[in-house]
């Protein structure tokens, strides 16, 4: 019996690794000498991993032979990285297992790698060929996926190192072969990402072989990798070329995290921000390196094509705020998340500085910056350049050192002046009152301040974004207690001060979820009784600054959706619905009860006013809800001749005092929905418009809600249907609209060009123009955005997949493929807020997909071939790329949810079986099908397309 056969069959039959040694010795003694025991060992055993990979038996087989000494750990190296070259044996976790298992080995042998992973004896030229199947584990290692389970970039590299460290002799080694050697080494020096350590063994043999050559051969050898090169540009797996120039896929990542920040994914969620940024370096398999230039080249693009108004959803105030106020803790967060899974924090630094490296040679994307930052701050075109452009680096580099992701010797080198600046007034000020930042910001924002101080202390905020942070915990903190405690005077005063300052707002949707500061709001509303208050009149008036407050950040970031926190449930309607006018049998008595009473306090002549016991009586809930339901009773009573012109104005008196405005966001929008819904022949509804709205009494931030719809109405061919009066005068309504909104426009104007009152048949286009703006961007080598959440709301989720289809199957036509796969994917399986957009993925791989499948059927060969090239592109990265945002989200946010409606798994599965289902009808199914099945790295995360 041969030793494969006693060890085949000992492995089959489940004998104990002991009993199988023992049998091996016994064998020993009955064979010849000349056999090679460890060799017959080594590749049996190795076979039989080819068929049960990762067994851990096997394991253990080679653990007592190798321990035992009958098998050499030489003659084990031998033949693994041999034999690691049959793809039946690419499985990570089996190469990682036997790669750890022959370092460990070394590594506790206390030999030389001369002696413990080569023997003593072998020749150089038997060395270099075992360099070369080490270089090619070290490929097979990076085409693999990456998983949690397995480090086998890391335990090849190691190996590699230490076969490369008994290369010391290289005069046996002809020019020919040291032509091949240096090809192999200079391929993987460029395509792979390798560890510092191993990087500089490596370029140390390369040197030595180059040395070998003469000018010649090294001509012929540049002229063959160049070939290879041109050969290979066109054999780029189905998951894309993942180059590592790519600003597009950090581009569009930026862009919704800004977008889309008050979102679950957004920038204002700590840990499910760190979970899509840590999905995407995994889907693009950048070093980290590579992936933090990438990502600061992406972020000061996003500065460099930001707006200089300050009032623009893309202004550059906001990108420096979140660049330099909100990437630093970001980073920092994802390297905290990165460091679970392998990369070491001295990475993660070398990272950091190497990215900073080669931000600061972007001397061109610098220079953009500050043309926009010139304009945003109105400064003189005369001012010195560098000044800005190391300014705007400089407060960067600043927050990267306080948050500790960068050491202070490199900052100190990428800017020498950094130790002299004094620019952080915040931070001075603090520092005199001998107290942190946030204890000082939390000092000054109190009652006691005045509003002045208090406007001139959030301006200080608002140009240092190293105290962001700071202040949002601040806000947060008191925000929490005051609600917890009911101390409406504090909260008042504080969400009056937040929603009389916008740029407030932003900063806390950059470093909190604001959608919980609506959730605290909503319960006190709702729940809030002025039953046993002391001074019910107060109470409400600062309840209503809370009212205020929430709808201003509802309007402001789009919140409509219901909201969970802590696991439970806050529905929006009470805020959202507060312009809803209701008919007598949808009332509940104590709604009915409590218009009755009100109707009579304020739209009644003989009444005495409104006093104490009214507001004892009537929750604030409910006196929101019923506020327009009142003021459409006055109009229609108004129009009847049942109601005066003065009583109707001292009613609306009550509403433009602190006790009742909080209700004319409501009152506005329903007001104006009446004036729609009869064709325009209201005009005593639109009297009350202009009377609340262009009132010196009306709070701004009513204005500010209420301006977009009122011109949105109002707009010039529609107000024919109004005469002029003493009473009306739509010139003045818009012109009080123009000058809320900061529109510079004469309000008798014919044509309304505002974005925000953009006319139906533009809002129709809006998906069509955010796909070609993003691409047309793509091209210019700028950050692309896409508002898919948008796009939804003007189209269904198929039609807008529909539309995204033919727009880039023009553009692959085109040559930008690459830019079409990384668009797609980030359409497709980057998660969004599931109660605002549906997710993508399962309805265009089971409703668009098969409709795309048959009209390619139909096309002529060239177009068919390209656009079924796009889709199996789309569909290999898009799948990939939920796998891995999938894991991140699990591992980063430790809870198990389909952030993108299905499992990958389960979605690749219904795949699947659909195309093989069709694939004797339609060639484009098949040929998806067979492409997939070809990729070993889809497949490998994807193994029902195992061919």
């Amino acid at each position: 019996m041969s030793f494969a056969e006693l060890t085949r069959n000992s492995y089959q039959r489940g004998v104990h690794p002991q009993q199988w040694l023992g049998l091996c010795k016994l064998l020993v003694q009955q064979q010849d000498v000349g056999i090679d025991v460890s060799a017959a060992i080594s590749n049996t055993i190795l076979e039989l991993y080819r068929l049960y990979p990762a067994d851990p038996t096997l394991r253990e087989y080679l653990q007592l032979a190798l321990d035992d000494g009958l098998l050499s750990n030489a003659v084990f190296v031998s033949t693994f990285i041999r034999a690691a070259r049959d793809p039946e044996l690419h499985n990570g976790s089996t190469l990682d297992i036997l790669c750890r298992l022959a370092l460990n080995m070394h590594y506790t042998s206390g030999l030389s790698p001369a002696g413990s992973i080569i023997p003593l004896a072998d020749s150089q030229v038997s060395v270099l060929s075992k360099v070369q199947d080490a270089l090619a584990l070290l490929r097979i290692a990076h085409s693999l996926p990456s998983s949690q389970f397995h480090h086998l970039v890391l335990s090849s590299s190691e190996l590699a190192i230490l076969l490369l460290s008994c290369v010391t002799d290289m005069s046996q080694v002809t020019a020919a072969q040291a032509m091949i050697y240096l090809g192999d080494a200079n391929d993987v020096l460029q395509s792979l990402r390798l560890s510092p350590e191993l990087r500089q063994v490596l370029e140390g043999f390369v040197l030595s072989l180059s040395l070998l050559m003469g000018d010649d051969a090294k001509a012929v050898r540049d002229a063959q990798m160049l070939h290879t090169m041109q050969l290979t540009m066109g054999k780029n797996d189905v998951l894309g070329a993942n180059v590592e120039t790519d600003t597009v896929t950090c581009g569009l990542l930026l862009q919704s995290l800004v977008a889309c920040r008050t979102c679950d994914f957004g920038a204002g969620s700590d840990f499910e921000a760190v979970a899509v940024m840590t999905g995407t370096l995994r889907w693009t398999s950048w070093a980290p390196n590579v992936f933090c230039t990438q990502l600061l080249v992406a972020a000061l693009t996003c500065v460099a094509q930001s707006s200089a108004k300050d009032d623009h959803e893309s202004s550059f105030s906001l990108w420096r705020a979140f660049v330099v106020g909100r990437l630093p803790r970001l980073l920092l967060a994802l390297e905290k998340s990165l460091e679970a899974h392998g990369t070491t924090e001295a990475d993660w630094r070398a990272a950091m500085h190497a990215a900073l490296s080669s931000l600061s040679q972007r001397s061109d994307l610098l220079a953009q910056c500050d043309v926009v930052a010139r304009q945003g701050k109105g400064l003189d075109s005369s001012q010195d350049n560098s000044a800005l452009h190391r300014s705007l680096i400089r407060e960067f580099i600043q927050q990267l050192l306080a948050v500790g992701i960068i050491e202070y010797a490199f900052a100190v080198s990428m800017d020498p002046m950094m130790v002299n600046d004094s620019t952080a007034r915040l931070q001075s000020e603090a520092f005199d009152h001998g107290c942190s930042i946030e204890t000082y910001l939390d000092s000054r924002l109190t009652l006691d301040s005045s509003p002045e101080d208090t406007l001139l202390l959030l301006e200080k905020i608002r140009q240092e974004p190293g105290s962001h942070h700071c202040f949002a915990a601040v806000v947060q903190k008191r925000f929490t207690s005051h609600s917890t405690s009911l101390d409406l005077e504090h909260l008042s005063h504080l969400t009056r001060t937040l929603y009389h300052h916008d740029f407030a707002l932003d900063i806390l949707s950059l470093h909190l979820k604001i959608s919980y500061l609506i959730c605290d709001a909503l319960e006190i509303i709702s729940e809030y009784d002025c039953e046993t208050v002391g001074d019910p009149q107060t109470a409400v008036s600062h309840l209503g600054d809370i009212v205020l407050f929430a709808e201003m950040v509802m309007a402001k970031f789009r919140i409509s959706s219901p909201i969970i926190k802590d696991g439970k449930m806050y529905r929006t309607e009470l805020l959202r619905c507060t312009s809803r006018v209701y008919q007598p049998d949808e009332l509940s008595p104590e709604h009915k009860s409590a218009i009755a009473t009100w109707y009579k306090a304020i739209f009644d002549s003989n009444s005495e006013g409104i006093d104490d016991a009214l507001f004892r009586t009537t929750k604030p809930q409910i006196l929101l809800q019923i506020s327009a339901t009142l003021f459409s009773q006055a109009a229609l009573a108004r129009q009847e001749n049942r109601l005066d012109n003065d009583t109707l104005q001292t009613g609306m008196s009550y509403f433009l005092g602190p006790l009742l405005r909080w209700t004319l966001v409501g009152v506005i929008h329903a007001m104006l929905f009446e004036i729609g819904h009869r064709a325009l022949v209201a005009p005593f509804h639109l009297s009350i418009v202009q009377t609340i709205l262009c009132s010196p009494r009306c709070p701004i931030v009513v204005r500010r809600l209420c301006s977009p719809s009122c011109l949105r109405l109002l707009s010039s061919r529609r107000t024919q249907a109004f005469s002029k009066s003493p009473i009306l005068d739509i010139t003045v309504i818009r012109a009080t609209c123009f000058q809320t909104l900061g529109v510079n426009k004469d309000p008798s104007c014919k044509a309304l060009e505002d974005h925000q009152i953009s006319p139906a048949t533009r809002w129709m286009d809006f998906p069509k123009q955010e796909i070609r703006e993003a691409l047309a961007l793509a091209r210019r080598h700028k950050a692309p955005r896409i508002d898919v959440t948008r796009c939804l709301s003007a189209t269904s989720p198929s039609k807008f997949l529909d539309l995204l289809w033919s727009e880039l199957s023009v553009a692959s036509s085109l040559g930008e493929m690459e830019t079409c796969r990384r668009l797609a994917t980030f359409v497709l399986a980057v998660p969004r807020q599931l109660s605002s957009a549906p997710p993508l993925l399962p309805i265009f791989m089971y409703n668009v997909l098969p409709y795309l499948v048959a009209a390619i059927d139909q096309q002529q060969a060239a177009e068919k071939g390209m656009n079924t090239q796009l889709l199996v592109t789309i569909i290999s990265s898009a799948l990939t790329a939920a796998l891995h945002i999938e894991w991140a989200v699990q591992t980063v946010c430790e809870e198990q949810r389909f952030v993108l409606g299905q499992p990958s798994a389960a979605v690749a599965r219904r795949l699947a079986a659909d195309l093989r289902a069709q694939k004797n009808s339609s060639s484009t199914s098949a040929t998806i099908l067979q492409r997939l099945g070809s990729s070993s790295a889809f497949v490998t995360n994807f193994p029902v397309f195992v061919m």
